[in-house]
């Protein structure tokens, strides 16, 4: 029954994937009056740009190597472009019925044209927007807290993903930028790995870099288990790390619960975890770090201050923002203050799949304490 599982959902997304690039392929074909031996190009770009996401995530973990991490990032900003071109091709089709309802004769070249161009480049500027984190400011006010941490940085890192798009250079400077802020103390909030197979300890390397006072705090997110947990906690043994695995630990007063996420197969109650260890910080200033924004009126209820997440990445690019939105009721991307309970959900500072995000900005959370 397991093997079922991971067939149907591959077969799934090859079929909608397919099913994208067939509208696609009409929609080119009918915009543009393509026909003969342009259509039966297209028909065969198209089948080969419907299958190389997958195809190219197969090869990356076959073999990792130069041509493999092109040709999968490549394909995965495919992946961005077909999403924007869709939506281009909707929008052009519901342009032509109203047209056709109006009796406007409307040349769909003409107007297919502009909106294609326009959506390919602001698919490249997406490509870009996904390489540059920014930094980005909040203050959170924690009741009780020691004078020693007030006005004090912490940094949040998600959703890093390194492996084979985002690699040493892209690591390093975002080390250069937590650096410049001077933090107190580095939290990393899951999936720092993406999950592909590799050499990944020279991409790691870097992370020795960070310089805070107090450490650098990591929980498991849901692709650390795709990379496997032994693989992960192998990486990480011999660097400034500290993998936290439910459980609590003090920094001069301020509580660090850390929550890792469940591994394949395994079933966690992170509620009945905090009621496990709530001896060791209720009632006293405490932030909690669990990978995904879920449980969230529940955990509210049980004396954490700061709950730290991320996971969601925003969706990256419209429309999937608003299926995050939906899925994790709205607790997807902010700042959520709640009494004496405040969630920050970051948007992470890589991507999975497309290396593209538009309508939001990859971020290195920096958090100022009140």
């Amino acid at each position: 029954m397991n093997i079922l599982i991971p067939i149907f959902f591959l077969s799934l997304l090859v079929a909608i994937l397919l099913g994208a690039h067939w509208f696609l392929y009409f929609s080119f074909i009918n915009f543009f009056s393509l026909s003969g031996n342009s259509q039966k190009i297209l028909v065969v770009f198209f089948i080969f740009l419907g299958i190389s996401f997958i195809l190219s995530s197969v090869l990356s973990h076959w073999n990792d190597n130069i041509f493999t991490r092109t040709y999968y990032f490549l394909s995965g900003v495919w992946l961005g472009i077909l999403n924007n071109f869709v939506l281009s091709a909707i929008l052009i089709w519901l342009i032509i019925l109203i047209g056709r309802f109006f009796h406007l004769d409307l040349n769909p070249a003409l107007l297919a044209s502009p909106i294609f161009v326009i959506a390919f480049f602001l698919s490249i500027y997406g490509v870009w927007n996904a390489l540059n984190p920014a930094i980005k400011n909040i203050s959170v006010s924690i009741p009780n807290l020691p004078a020693q941490w007030q006005g004090k940085k912490i940094i949040q890192l998600s959703d890093v993903h390194l492996g084979h798009i985002y690699r040493e250079k892209f690591i390093e400077k975002i080390v250069e930028k937590i650096n410049s802020e001077k933090p107190e103390i580095v939290v990393i909030t899951g999936d720092l790995f993406d999950g592909m197979d590799g050499n990944l300890a020279p991409i790691i390397k870097p992370l020795e870099d960070i310089q805070t006072k107090q450490g650098v705090f990591f929980v498991t997110g849901n692709h650390e288990t795709y990379l496997g947990l032994e693989n992960t906690f192998r990486m990480l043994e011999n660097s400034q790390i500290k993998i936290m695995h439910d459980e609590v630990i003090d920094a001069k007063g301020l509580k660090i619960i850390g929550i890792s996420y469940p591994d394949r197969n395994e079933k966690k109650d992170v509620v009945a975890i905090l009621e496990s260890l709530r001896k060791d910080y209720f009632g006293q200033p405490n932030i909690l770090l669990f990978h995904s924004p879920t449980n969230i009126s529940e955990i509210k209820n049980q004396g954490v201050n700061l709950e730290l997440c991320g996971h969601t990445h925003v969706g990256q690019i419209f429309p999937f923002n608003l299926i995050t939105k939906l899925i994790y009721h709205g607790y997807d991307h902010g700042l959520f203050q709640m009494e004496n309970y405040t969630l920050y959900t970051s948007n992470g500072a890589g991507t999975w799949g497309p290396a593209m995000r538009l309508g939001n900005t990859p971020e290195i959370v920096v958090i100022t304490l009140q």
